[in-house]
């Protein structure tokens, strides 16, 4: 299958079917930018009214950066990653003072911005021709044209990402794929196969991960002293910039 039948047949699957999602409402970078930091990681349904009340509290990258950091942490909590806060807050600080960077190695310089986040960015907000790969894009690709590249036909790379995002995330899914609902089925050289898990995440319960949790949202409700917290854990905060030490207690930063 060409690249051009390819996108044919999945720009109409998604004009018929595409999710309603509030960021695809929009082609404001900001609002782009914080969609895509907040779903690195962490599931659509979960985001959508995270995003919404972010939004509402801080419509404009000059407004996140005036935003205390300590504010803008405790505001993430939930989301997980909770770094994620902190880059999108120096990302900000960094756009309110220089303005937007409209291309793929601006935003990439910016704190925080991956290659994929800036290919997101350049494309869903400054028309940028380029496809960003996130791994659903890439299982879709690689399983029905057997590459992780294809070229969007002129002025359509926006809705071709949008259209990839969709059928990876909800038809052509890692384990089973729902081969009977996909669009390009009839040439897709993995028609019916199903797959094993790529990797199986580790335990949450006990890991360093919630212990870091734990640690940060008892900081958020007020100093923690250090002698009585995971030293090993606070100093990763700490380099994180997600709490300070000083004095032998444990603050959000500025606080």
């Amino acid at each position: 299958m060409d690249d051009a039948a390819f996108a044919e047949r999945l720009l109409a699957w998604y004009g018929a079917t595409g999710r309603d999602l509030p960021w695809r409402r929009t082609r404001d970078p900001y609002a782009i930018l914080v969609s895509e930091v907040m779903l690195q990681q962490t599931q659509v349904n979960r985001v959508v009214e995270r995003y919404t009340s972010w939004l509402q509290r801080w419509p404009t990258a000059a407004t996140l950066a005036d935003a205390p950091v300590a504010e803008v942490i405790t505001a993430w909590s939930g989301l997980g990653y909770n770094r994620r806060a902190v880059r999108l807050h120096e990302a900000a600080t960094l756009v309110a003072r220089d303005g937007w960077p409209q291309t793929y190695d601006g935003l990439r310089a910016l704190p925080g911005v991956g290659p994929y986040t800036a290919a997101a960015v350049a494309c869903l907000a400054f028309g940028a021709d380029q496809l960003p790969v996130d791994v659903n894009v890439r299982r879709v690709l690689r399983r029905s044209l057997d590459r992780e590249e294809v070229t969007p036909p002129a002025g359509r790379a926006a809705d071709l990402t949008q259209a990839l995002f969709d059928l990876g995330a909800t038809v052509c899914i890692a384990r089973r794929p729902r081969c009977e609902a996909c669009p390009v089925a009839a040439a897709c050289p993995s028609r019916g196969r199903t797959y094993e898990p790529e990797r199986r995440q580790g335990r949450f319960e006990g890991s360093r991960r919630q212990r870091r949790g734990e640690l940060l949202r008892r900081v958020a409700a007020g100093a923690v002293p250090l002698a009585d917290a995971d030293a090993e854990i606070a100093e990763a905060l700490a380099r994180d910039g997600l709490v300070s030490i000083a004095s032998g207690r444990i603050t959000l930063p500025g606080a």
